[in-house]
C-alpha cells in the first residue's frame, strides 16, 4: 500500500505587512510576511509535497502597500515580488484586491508568475472567471492529484466603488463550489480537494448558531454543509485564528491577519486498489512571535521600505490643541476633537453640514501637534472615498440605533462593547459618530430604543424630512449592516481618497485648531 503526505500552507489577510512594524507608532510588532517566510522555508525543508496558497487581501492595508499602489507606482508591486520569491502556487482574490481599481489589479495579475484564482468573480462580458483560472492541480508520485479551488466572498458589491468592479459579476460561492468541486472530482479525477475561500464562517462551528447576520458575506459554514467532496477549507476575511472540523468532516483553518500566523495542514493519503483515500488530516497555526525575519525578503523590500518611510516623514501641518488618542473607548463614549476633525474634513469636501465617521481600530494614535504623512495614514487606514446620500430622518435615526448597538446592555458598573462587534472579528469601525446633528444615546435602554434625543440645528429631526449626509463609500453602500443606506439617492461623489483630503485640508488651513462641540452624549442610569 502506498502512502503520501501533502502539506498545505496558507497565508491570508496579510494586508501589505512585510516587516514586523507598526507604521503609525514606528514600533516593532510581531507581524509580517518577512517572519512568515522563515516559517515557510522551515516547513519546506522538513518534507516534500508542499502547496503554498495566499487566500487574499495581500496588496492593501499598510502604508507600504498604499505608497506602492498610489505613489511609487513605477516599480512592480512588492507584495507580488514577495509571493513570487517565496514560490506561491496561487493566490485568491480578496475583497481588498479591488480597492485600487481594475487597472491596478490587472497589472498585479500580469506581474505575477503564479495564478490568481477566483471561480466566482466573473468577467461580465463573457461570464467566465475574471482571470481565466478557477483552480490549480498539482500532481505527485503514483498518480496522486490535488485540486485547489479559489472562491471570493460575493459581498464585494456592497462595499466597493462601483467603478472598480463595473466589468465584473460576483456569483454565489456555494453554487460555484458545487459546480467546480464536482468538476474536480468527476472530470479532473483529483484525490484531494482544497477550497480556498476568501470569506469566513457566519455560524458557530459546533452549534451552527449564527454569529452574525446571514448576509452572504461569510458562507464558509454553508459551503461545508452543502457542498460534498471538500477535504480542506482555507478561509480568511474575518481575521480569526481558527482550526476546526465542521459539517462533512471538512478541516477548516484561518490564519489571522497581518502575517501573525502561517496555517499548516497535513493530509495523509493511502492508495488502495489504484485509488487514493484521505486517511488523516491535521491543522496547526504557526505563530511568528519570536521568529526571525527572512533576510531574502528584508533585502527585497528594502528599497520600497526606504521610499515609504521618506514619504511618511513628510511634514504636513500643525494641530493646535489635543487630538491624541489615549483611550479608544473614551472616544466612543464622549465627543473627541479628532472625530470632529475628520467629520469637518468630510463636510468641507462634500459641501454639506452632516457627516459621520468612526474610529477604525484601537491602534489609531490620533494627531500630534506636528502632523506628518505617517500620522494621516495611521489614523485613516482605508483608501475610502466619499459619498453624499439623501436620507430621511428615519434613516438617520435607524443608523444611530444601529451604531448604539455597539454597546452591550449596561450592567450598572462598566460600559462594555457588545460581543457582536468583537466576534467573530473586531468591528470597531462599524460604530459611527456624527456631526451636524444633536443626539443622545442611553445605553440603559434596550437595543433599538437608545436614541432619546435627536435634532438638527436645534429643532427635532423630522422623520419624513430629507437630509444630505456625507460618509465614506463603504458605509454609503450599506457596509457594516447599515441596510438603511442601501439604494438611497447619491447626491454627490467625492472621488479623492480621504487621506488626500485630510492632507489638502491641513495644508490649506495651515494650523488646525482641536475643537470639541458637544453635539452628542452617552448616558446610562
Amino acid at each position: 500500500m502506498q502512502k503520501q503526505v501533502i502539506t498545505i500552507l496558507e497565508t491570508s489577510d496579510i494586508h501589505g505587512h512585510v516587516l514586523p512594524l507598526h507604521y503609525g507608532l514606528n514600533q516593532e510588532m510581531e507581524v509580517g510576511v518577512a517572519k512568515v517566510a522563515s516559517l515557510i522555508k522551515k516547513v519546506r525543508a522538513e518534507g516534500k509535497n508542499t502547496i503554498l496558497i495566499d487566500n487574499g487581501d495581500v496588496i492593501q492595508g499598510s502604508p507600504l502597500a498604499y505608497y506602492c499602489a498610489r505613489i511609487g507606482t513605477t516599480a512592480p508591486n512588492p507584495m507580488v515580488k514577495i509571493l513570487d520569491t517565496l514560490g506561491y502556487d496561487a493566490a485568491v482574490l480578496g475583497n481588498h484586491e479591488f480597492n485600487y481599481g481594475q487597472q491596478t489589479l490587472d497589472q498585479v495579475v500580469r506581474d505575477s508568475s503564479f495564478p490568481w484564482l477566483s471561480a466566482n468573480v466573473l468577467a461580465k462580458e463573457t461570464g467566465e472567471p475574471l482571470y481565466g483560472q478557477p483552480y490549480i492541480i498539482r500532481e505527485y508520485e503514483h498518480g496522486l492529484r490535488v485540486g485547489v479551488l479559489g472562491i471570493t466572498t460575493q459581498y464585494i458589491p456592497h462595499w466597493e466603488d462601483p467603478k472598480h468592479i463595473e466589468k465584473m459579476d460576483f456569483a454565489d460561492p456555494v453554487t460555484t463550489a458545487k459546480k467546480w468541486v464536482t468538476y474536480l472530482r468527476e472530470i479532473e479525477q483529483v484525490d484531494l480537494v482544497v477550497v480556498s475561500y476568501h470569506g469566513g464562517l457566519e455560524r458557530d462551528i459546533e452549534s451552527g448558531e449564527a454569529l452574525e447576520p446571514l448576509t452572504g458575506e461569510n458562507q464558509g459554514y454553508q459551503i461545508c454543509e452543502e457542498v460534498a467532496g471538500i477535504d480542506v477549507l482555507l478561509t480568511g476575511h474575518q481575521h480569526r485564528d481558527l482550526i476546526a472540523r465542521t459539517a462533512n468532516d471538512v478541516l477548516v483553518v484561518q490564519p489571522g491577519n497581518n502575517g501573525r500566523f502561517l496555517a499548516k495542514i497535513t493530509v495523509t493519503l493511502d492508495q488502495s486498489e489504484g485509488r487514493w483515500k484521505v486517511t488523516g488530516k491535521e491543522g496547526e497555526l504557526l505563530a511568528v512571535e519570536g521568529v526571525p525575519v527572512d533576510a531574502e525578503i528584508v533585502s527585497l523590500i528594502q528599497p520600497y521600505e526606504e521610499a515609504t518611510q521618506t514619504w511618511l516623514d513628510q511634514p504636513i501641518g500643525v494641530i493646535e490643541g489635543d487630538m491624541l488618542v489615549r483611550d479608544p473607548m473614551e472616544i466612543r463614549t464622549k465627543k473627541h476633537a479628532m472625530i470632529q476633525f475628520i467629520n469637518r474634513v468630510q463636510m468641507d469636501a462634500a459641501g454639506v453640514d452632516i457627516a459621520s465617521t468612526s474610529l477604525f481600530d484601537n491602534y489609531a494614535p490620533g494627531f500630534p501637534n506636528a502632523v506628518t504623512m505617517r500620522d494621516i495614514v495611521a489614523n485613516y487606514i482605508y483608501p475610502n472615498t466619499l459619498k453624499v446620500l439623501r436620507l430621511s430622518g428615519q434613516d438617520i435615526k435607524d443608523a444611530l440605533e444601529h451604531s448604539a448597538s455597539y454597546f452591550a446592555p449596561y450592567n450598572g458598573e462598566n460600559i462594555e462593547v457588545n460581543p457582536k462587534f468583537l466576534y467573530p472579528k473586531p468591528e470597531h469601525y462599524n460604530y459611527d459618530m456624527w456631526d451636524g446633528i444633536e443626539y443622545r444615546i442611553d445605553i440603559s435602554r434596550p437595543i433599538g430604543e437608545r436614541i432619546t434625543r435627536l435634532s438638527y440645528h436645534g429643532s427635532p429631526l423630522q422623520m419624513d424630512g430629507q437630509y444630505d449626509v456625507v460618509m465614506n463609500n463603504y458605509r454609503a453602500s450599506g457596509g457594516g449592516n447599515y441596510h438603511m443606506f442601501q439604494g438611497k439617492q447619491v447626491v454627490r461623489e467625492v472621488p479623492t481618497e480621504m487621506s488626500e483630503l485630510i492632507v489638502e485640508y491641513i495644508t490649506r488651513t495651515g494650523t488646525v485648531k482641536a475643537e470639541v462641540e458637544e453635539n452628542w452624549s452617552l448616558i446610562h442610569d
